[in-house]
């Protein structure tokens, strides 16, 4: 049900799959547990990093977005069921359980950015309640007043977009202070939602070039993706031997 990819293990969900997967912990209320997305950036990170690859595989779940991440399952002899790209599958949630009584807590983007995200919610999806919101750039000493704020607004979906690794590994480090039953780390949603970023058209999408898209629109990733995506290829290559080791040894 799983594939590794540069040590990361990914779930291969459908987006049906995924979405029952993530109501599921929606109703679960004895721990807060938490959901990542990758792409061949967040891949290239873990592989610098075993630190952040053990946060990811902290997870209760990581799904794959992305042509990259697609290409090296498919290389494993797996063949992923969906893309699961949070811009497509976070609308797809709200939309499939509307009118449950679920609530949602974005946390993340700058301050004016995430109030126009937040008013951007509250029409697009009616059928959830906005529990609140907060910028994401406040100061360590600052950490638990949010928390406090999360946790007295009871939601049960709590969206951090800080980019990665800035929101897996703050998911993780506060995750027992956390009483909210799910966290997903959404990376740039709220730009999307707040209006700064426009989406690709959907056949740039289906051939796996959205990236290019966004790379126009925020040229200082540059080297995210005309370096990083040729070193992630050669990496997933290379890491073949290691990654199905660990698949076998499960």
């Amino acid at each position: 049900m799983h594939v590794s990819i540069l040590g990361v293990k990914i779930l291969n969900y459908s987006c049906d799959e995924a979405l029952d997967f993530i109501e599921k912990l929606l109703n679960r209320d004895d721990a807060s547990r938490a959901i990542y997305i990758v792409n061949a950036h967040t891949l290239n990170l873990a592989e610098d990093d075993g630190r952040f690859r053990d946060v990811l595989n902290g997870a209760h779940g990581v799904f794959a977005d992305g042509t990259g991440a697609r290409w090296a399952a498919r290389l494993r002899g797996v063949r992923m069921k969906d893309n699961l790209v949070g811009t497509d599958l976070l609308p797809l949630l709200f939309e499939k359980t509307a009118g449950r009584g679920y609530r949602y807590y974005l946390l993340g983007a700058e301050p004016n950015m995430i109030e126009q995200a937040a008013a951007s919610c509250r029409e697009q999806f009616p059928g959830w309640e906005l529990a609140g919101y907060h910028h994401g750039h406040f100061p360590e000493h600052e950490v638990g007043r949010v928390i406090d704020g999360i946790n007295a607004a009871r939601p049960h979906l709590l969206l951090v977009g800080m980019g990665n690794p800035i929101q897996e590994k703050w998911l993780h480090r506060h995750r027992d202070r956390l009483r909210v039953p799910l966290g997903i780390g959404v990376g740039g949603l709220f730009d999307h939602w707040g209006g700064r970023l426009e989406r690709a058209p959907e056949w740039v999408r289906k051939r796996g070039f959205e990236w290019f898209q966004i790379m126009l629109q925020q040229p200082h990733k540059w080297r995210r993706y005309l370096i990083g995506n040729p070193k992630f290829l050669v990496r997933v290559v290379r890491s073949l031997p290691r990654d199905r080791a660990m698949v076998s040894g499960q």
